[in-house]
């Protein structure tokens, strides 16, 4: 039992050992997975101020321009100029940056009056633009940023600023316009890597958006508006969410800004596969690496447990070994020794008779005088199993006690249930025969002595001998019994033998 249990705990703790690897490397993963978003949300946090800023300085950079314009024109000076001259006057060096379209100033009926490209002006009409009718409907709106439009001189795709020029008298005398090329957002987020379903968009306050990062054509001007993502950027105005995108329905991590003090919106997205993609790797290596370790573990400890339970099983039947006849598979005198003790014990404590059956086979010498000890041999393992077959229940125990004697232990039994048994005894070895050497039925026989009491159990083993030897003294194939009446006199002299 004890080594069943060993057996058990080292197979329990094979167990147990790779289920608490698992579940710290389970924590493990989950404290990388938390740091794999944190970086990635400082990122983007770091890339949407970044990108926040240089648009904020191009802006800056062009509403400089357009206020020059609207003030110099004021001027008495300007008005005073030559055409060529006036130009120079009101572009300075900003008409030459790089990412600046078309600067212009448009008189009240949508005509070019005076164009930063050169001299004479170009020729375009810009009546029907967004941003002309905005400033001639709204005298006090300031800088404008209109929608995202192609122009209609370079062709190109431009962001277009607006200013609102006013005669002396304060009615509508045009519009001085600066355009910012769509190249330069392109220009901008490509020097930015936010993974394979990362994304940036700028948008104009009203949900139309200016530009997206990958660059599509089908995505300048398309409004949002409405959607649950826009309406969130517009609401809380800057801060950080998970949610799907309404334009190609891919889950995004994004970081949102209003851009200065602006009418614009910008957000940096990436795909959240995007951001668990190195730490899934790791989570992979890892937990590959820890799952082998696993397998090792259960599989060394399952190698063990069987290993204690093949030493334990050996334990066992060296144990058995030590307790069991070789010859014939019977207990031994060691084990009939624990065993009479311990029955002994309990007559004393239950008050119940036991009784013990001496076996001896008769003239024995002479079968292994006449037919060799391999015969004899084999008769006695013949008397063991006519023994075995003579008592029938778990209690009862037959042993040999050396060379051909026997003893049978038959706790809670008197005196008359030991006859009964003594009876069965002489009646199976009655039906015993050797084919090997011709004994034929009836030629083995046994001298048994019995003897049964309560208060002076332990005596019963000498009164058994003594009763066996009677049985022999009287002609053998026999039996004798004790009187209980000498283990009531503590060993007095015997006065009845009962013959088999």
């Amino acid at each position: 039992m004890g080594a069943r249990t060993s057996n058990r705990s080292w197979v329990a703790l094979g167990v147990l050992a790779p289920i608490g690897m698992l579940v710290m490397s389970g924590l493990m993963l989950l404290d990388l997975r938390r740091d794999a978003w944190d970086r990635s949300e400082q990122t983007s946090r770091n890339l949407l101020q970044v990108v926040e800023r240089d648009i904020v300085r191009n802006v800056e950079l062009i509403d400089l321009s357009l206020r020059g314009v609207v003030d110099n024109l004021r001027a008495p000076a300007t008005a005073e100029a030559s055409p060529r001259t006036r130009q120079l006057i009101l572009f300075d060096r900003a008409a030459t940056a790089k990412d600046i379209g078309d600067l212009l100033v448009i008189d009240e009926t949508g005509e070019i009056a005076i164009d930063a490209a050169g001299w004479p002006p170009r020729k375009c009409n810009y009546a029907d633009r967004e941003y002309f009718q905005a400033h001639k409907t709204h005298p006090a709106l300031g800088l404008h940023i209109g929608q995202p439009l192609v122009s209609r001189l370079t062709g190109e795709r431009i962001l277009p600023f607006s200013r609102r020029i006013a005669k002396p008298d304060g009615s509508f005398g045009g519009v001085a316009l600066g355009t910012l090329k769509l190249s330069y957002f392109t220009r901008l987020f490509d020097r930015i890597g936010l993974g394979r379903e990362g994304a940036i968009n700028l948008f104009l306050r009203s949900g139309m958006r200016i530009v997206r990062h990958p660059y599509a054509e089908a995505d300048v001007g398309v409004n949002i508006a409405g959607t649950p993502n826009f309406d969130r950027f517009v609401r809380e105005g800057s801060g950080a969410f998970v949610g799907m995108s309404v334009r190609d329905g891919v889950e995004r991590h994004y970081a949102f800004t209003q851009v200065g003090d602006l009418p614009l919106v910008l957000n940096v997205a990436v795909g959240t596969a995007d951001v668990e993609a190195q730490w899934r790797t790791k989570a992979l290596g890892i937990a590959a690496i820890v799952l082998s370790l696993c397998g090792v573990t259960i599989a060394l400890s399952l190698l063990f447990g069987r290993e204690l339970g093949l030493r334990a099983e050996m334990h066992a039947e060296m144990a058995r070994l030590s307790r069991t006849d070789a010859l014939t598979g019977l207990a031994n005198r060691r084990r009939f020794e624990d065993a009479y003790a311990r029955a002994c014990a309990d007559a004393r404590r239950t008050g119940e008779p036991m009784s013990l059956l001496m076996v001896d086979a008769d003239h024995f010498k002479r079968i292994n005088d006449k037919h060799g000890h391999t015969v004899g041999d084999e008769v006695l393992r013949g008397l063991a199993s006519c023994l075995q077959a003579g008592v029938n229940r778990p209690g009862d125990l037959v042993c040999r006690i050396g060379g051909e004697e026997f003893v049978l232990l038959l706790p809670k039994t008197d005196e008359a249930g030991a006859l009964r048994v003594a009876d069965e005894v002489h009646a199976q070895v009655s039906r015993l025969t050797v084919g090997m050497a011709g004994i034929a039925a009836g030629a083995v026989t046994v001298s048994i002595g019995t003897a049964s009491g309560v208060s002076r159990a332990e005596d019963l083993y000498a009164l058994a001998d003594g009763a066996v030897y009677e049985a022999k003294a009287a002609g053998r194939n026999r039996t004798r019994s004790a009187p209980s009446e000498i283990l009531e006199n503590r060993g007095g002299e015997r006065s009845r033998v009962i013959a088999a």
